[in-house]
């Protein structure tokens, strides 16, 4: 291989890389209103069938697919579902193991940045929500979509830079500074010093929340144990029938799968992408199921136990229900530091923590596009992360001009970031158990690994996780693809946005085309080399 062959620095660099593409703002935000909108603890029931028999199993056919692919040299998906499927198409599939990550990014980064800014602000003092408690709520929203330019188009043009702007262009520039300085020398390093400071920052936060005890005497039912009771106790959805009904609505199932594979990074690209650097002795089996457990302390113990009991103590049901990821993040919590003591300073901690985990995750998005165009276009790592540079930004000032409503990032996070993971996940799935054979899957994964699968392992990942993926998208193509086709007729912008991802589809697809005859050539001379070391794996 003429390419210089990048690789993991340490095992434990990894695993806090794999677990910082996961943990994410869905972690804080989106899973405790997940989880005090579908029944509270009763949630918690088809959210661990979900981890366990769809996230975790999927994880590590993730996994296996990456590592074996890293054994030809390719880090990149289509290259990787190439070589597993040995048939063009699959090739041509892969280019959802690159949409995703890409598009994500355009609007992940822009969110990202308003944490960062966010957590200026309280280190500055420059929110300012009044001294009337009653226009608190109006005062915050007033501040988010200000901020954000959510009440005009062109936020760039109205004849100052604005500070939204300015932050993104900076948050923008940190990602691709250390994308640039490489897997182990940017990504590992980066992720590996700040996971531990995002969990001290969390544990602060958690700390403070836990202590907050009955805030106003005059209310004494709002305290942190009715907060921590509105979260997790068992409760009917709606107020409607019992608990245990709670569970007998397909949507609650439904929400608890999407949360895993939001959380997991299930069929975003990237976990192929990074397992793809490890070498052939390397454990992929106790590393995967270690970065999922990181993945989901955060999410449960830290996410779980802050957010929704800290809104409940302060404001009440009310504030607890704001369960949209904006509502809860970015309109209610600013509404909890400003009547929590020293929340000027624990605001500026909990949005750092935020900014942290967006950005290890969003540093996972590029990689893969990085290793993708060196590969398919034989170039070095500065001219992939200059192009890469260059398309990412048009994509996220389309994103950061057309802001009114938030728009075209909502519809974009409808598009890639909810219906083709499903997709992807789907074809991963029937590529690692039915086209590859989950018995050399299973048998190459048992290579260097310190714990053996389980033995239900190849079950689920043959039958039940397909069926289930492809139920889910069959449901969605039933209930859901006519209101989400006529949005596109009806609104401009929803249908500028879509153009936007068939344009970076096609732009992709080329560049499959373009590398196919490079990676045929490279993939034919490094499989004989591995079958005539160990044959047992490819019969």
């Amino acid at each position: 291989m003429s390419r210089p062959k990048e690789q993991w620095a340490s095992r434990l660099g990894v695993i806090l890389a794999v677990a910082g593409s996961a943990v994410g703002l869905g972690n804080f935000l989106r899973f405790p209103g997940n989880a005090a909108a579908n029944g509270g603890g009763a949630f918690m029931i088809p959210y661990f069938c979900a981890l366990v028999f769809l996230g975790i199993p999927i994880c590590w056919a993730e996994w296996t697919m990456g590592k074996y692919g890293g054994m030809f040299g390719f880090n990149s998906c289509p290259a990787i579902f190439g070589v597993l499927g040995r048939r063009p198409i699959w090739r041509y599939l892969g280019v959802f193991g690159l949409l995703i990550p890409v598009i994500i990014y355009m609007y992940y980064v822009l969110i990202e940045s308003w944490c960062m800014g966010y957590a200026l602000s309280f280190a500055f003092g420059w929110i300012d929500l009044g001294d009337d408690p009653n226009q608190y709520a109006a005062k915050s929203v007033e501040y988010f979509n200000g901020f954000v330019g959510a009440n005009q188009d062109g936020l760039m043009l109205d004849g100052r830079l604005h500070i939204s702007v300015v932050v993104w262009l900076v948050v923008f520039a940190v990602n691709f500074y250390f994308i640039f300085r490489g897997l182990s020398g940017g990504i590992e390093k980066f992720c590996t010093c700040a996971m531990p400071v995002m969990a001290v920052c969390a544990l602060i936060v958690l700390f403070r929340v836990l202590t907050l005890g009955t805030p106003n005497p005059d209310q004494p039912k709002l305290n942190v144990l009715n907060g921590l009771g509105f979260m997790w106790n068992p409760k009917p959805v709606n107020g409607e029938g019992t608990w245990l009904s709670a569970l007998a609505q397909p949507k609650v199932w439904m929400a608890a799968a999407g949360q895993i594979f939001f959380s997991l990074s299930v069929g975003f690209g990237v976990i192929i992408n990074y397992a793809s650097y490890l070498r052939r002795r390397d454990d992929v089996v106790l590393s995967g199921l270690t970065a999922s457990a990181t993945n989901e302390f955060f999410e449960v113990c830290l996410g779980g136990l802050i957010t929704i009991p800290a809104a409940f103590v302060f404001l009440g049901v009310a504030g607890a229900e704001a369960t949209g990821t904006f509502s809860l993040g970015f309109h209610t919590l600013p509404i909890v530091f400003e009547y929590m003591q020293g929340g000027r300073f624990f605001g500026f901690v909990w949005f750092l923590m935020l900014f942290l985990a967006a950005i290890t995750s969003s540093l996972s998005m590029l990689q893969p596009a990085i290793a993708f165009l060196e590969e398919a276009l034989g170039i070095g790592r500065k001219a992939s992360v200059a192009l890469l540079g260059f398309v990412t930004g048009l994509g996220s000032l389309f994103v950061v001009f057309f802001s009114k409503d938030l728009k075209s990032l909502v519809f974009l996070d409808d598009t890639v970031g909810t219906i083709t993971i499903v997709i992807l996940a789907a074809i991963q799935v029937i590529l690692f158990s039915w086209v590859f054979g989950v018995d050399r899957g299973i048998a190459f994964a048992h290579e260097g690994a310190q714990i053996r699968l389980p033995f239900f392992f190849k079950f689920i990942i043959k039958y039940v996780s397909p069926l289930y993926l492809l139920t889910m998208l069959g449901m969605w193509f039933w209930k859901d693809s006519y209101r989400y086709f006529d949005q596109i007729r009806n609104d401009q912008v929803i249908a500028l946005s879509f153009g936007l991802v068939i344009i970076v589809v096609v732009f992709l697809l080329i560049l499959i085309h373009i590398g196919g005859r490079r990676w045929n050539a490279e993939a034919a001379g490094a499989s004989s080399l591995l079958e005539s070391r160990t044959p047992e794996v490819h019969r």
